[in-house]
């Protein structure tokens, strides 16, 4: 299983490490460091390819609005018609993985606002919900709302993806968690709409959908999607052990547009009226703001704008 987004600790030795440059301090270690390339070895293991169904979990409450906004994102996946910088562009980078292109499509969801297994949830509990839908070629997504805490949630993680076996014939299927830190930990899993914990202090970005939380989702849901497909069962496309890999977008961290560094996510587009901040639109006149990818054919970190 991998978990995302451990902002802290890269930003932290980035951003010493380039203090200690310039001050002419460590230079031999930076020098080091850039000498070291990002490169995401294929460890030979399955991917998703083709047409994959999503099916969504959610747990908790999340309103209409909210929910709206993360189909459309899903969508914008596979959306071809809106202008560029787009979200079916970025998502295009997974075409260059192994295998050809994913497609993603939204299936069933299953709303459980009774919080049946309580407001914490452990990994066993996130396996009990994705067994909600029990189906091949799919990847089932759970979404826990702002006020449910999940083992590890804001301090080593945003949200994860892993598999299960399916059925007496334990084939294995994906899924995905992520949770709304609105609450939580906004300035840990909804940067940069939201001042960072740590690091360096920048003003925060205005959320291109008007909601701190869902909008920090789709940052961290692109991640672990990213993720899924080029990665689903822990033999696929990663840099580092098996058991914390570096993968698709994990791998290029707090970048979302050009000159980013740690702290400052880089220049992106930003509305004129609202004063919202995004790098790719989407179905549904949505804007979004998606974190870089790793692209194999450069073996670099590449964001749309």
């Amino acid at each position: 299983m991998a978990s995302i987004f451990h902002l802290a600790l890269l930003c932290f030795t980035l951003f010493f490490l380039s203090v200690a440059a310039d001050r002419g301090l460590g230079r031999k270690l930076a020098a080091l460091v850039e000498q070291q390339p990002l490169v995401l070895e294929y460890h030979k293991g399955a991917l998703l390819k083709g047409d994959i169904t999503v099916n969504l979990i959610w747990y908790g409450q999340f309103t209409p609005s909210q929910r709206s906004v993360i189909i459309d994102f899903i969508q914008s996946l596979s959306y071809s018609q809106a202008p560029a910088p787009s979200a079916d562009l970025w998502w295009k980078t997974t075409e260059k993985y192994k295998g050809g292109s994913s497609n993603l499509v939204v299936g069933k969801q299953i709303l459980d606002e009774d919080y049946t297994l309580g407001k914490y949830l452990k990994d066993l509990h996130l396996r009990a919900l994705v067994g909600k839908v029990n189906q091949l070629n799919s990847v089932n997504v759970v979404l826990t709302a702002k006020d449910v805490a999940v083992d590890g949630f804001c301090r080593s993680r945003c949200g994860t993806h892993g598999w299960v076996h399916v059925g007496r014939s334990r084939a294995r299927t994906a899924y995905v968690w992520v949770g709304n830190s609105e609450t939580q930990c906004p300035g840990y899993c909804a940067w940069p709409f939201h001042q960072p914990i740590y690091g360096p202090q920048t003003p925060p970005l205005i959320a291109p959908n008007g909601d701190v939380g869902i909008d920090g989702i789709i940052i961290n849901l692109a991640t672990v999607l990213a993720g899924t497909v080029t990665n689903p069962f822990n033999d696929g496309y990663f840099q580092g052990p098996p058991t914390a890999p570096l993968e698709a977008v994990s791998a290029c961290t707090g970048l979302f547009g050009s000159g980013a560094y740690p702290g400052y996510p880089g220049q992106v587009l930003v509305d004129k009226v609202t004063g919202a901040s995004f790098n790719a639109y989407g179905a549904n006149g949505r804007r979004f703001l998606l974190p870089a990818m790793w692209d194999p054919q450069s073996s670099t970190c590449k964001t749309l704008v």
